[in-house]
């Protein structure tokens, strides 16, 4: 059973980066995708890999998270749901929520990018210093640091957005 759970750990760890870089790629082929005001075929099909990546990197999180979080319980009852493991099931709930707002076109491109890179910086931050030892944070500490990357990302992503539109209308 160790082996079975360092595995689904390793596999998770890897969904996460795999979800923090496409996450990335995400972004950036946004921004170039829009910078001349319109998204051509090729820069639709590149888009178009790079979230089926995210949707691939977000399905191995949540079964692995599951899977984890079912173990855990049954070995140490409610014990196991940790300020850790609460952020990162937020997490993967705001991830979830938000990609299905975004390809539903509800979701506004003023929060949703932003909301979208915020989640999965934060999950990959969590997660590395969760691996390295802080482990005792209280739910309140890692919403408020959520918050604030939130806040980050949509200052800079609408700041990128702005600047681009700028450059276009000159």
């Amino acid at each position: 059973m160790e082996t079975l759970i360092l595995v689904v750990s390793v596999v998770q760890a890897m969904g996460i980066s795999l979800g923090v870089g496409s996450s990335t790629l995400a972004i950036l082929n946004f921004f170039l995708a829009i910078k001349d005001g319109k998204i051509d075929e090729t820069e639709r099909h590149f888009m178009g890999i790079t979230y089926m990546i995210l949707r691939i990197a977000m399905v191995i999180i949540l079964f692995t998270t599951l899977f984890l979080a079912y173990i855990g319980y049954n070995n140490v009852g409610i014990e196991y749901f940790t300020t850790y493991t609460i952020a990162q099931l937020l997490l993967i709930t705001v991830l979830f929520t938000n990609a299905i707002l975004m390809t539903m076109r509800i979701m506004p491109s003023t929060f949703g990018p932003a909301l979208q890179a915020s989640s999965w910086y934060t999950f990959g931050f969590l997660t590395s210093i969760y691996l390295n030892g802080l482990t005792t944070f209280s739910l309140v500490t890692f919403l408020l640091c959520y918050l604030a990357l939130f806040l980050i990302a949509v200052a800079v992503v609408n700041g990128v957005m702005a600047h681009l539109r700028s450059l276009k209308t000159n």
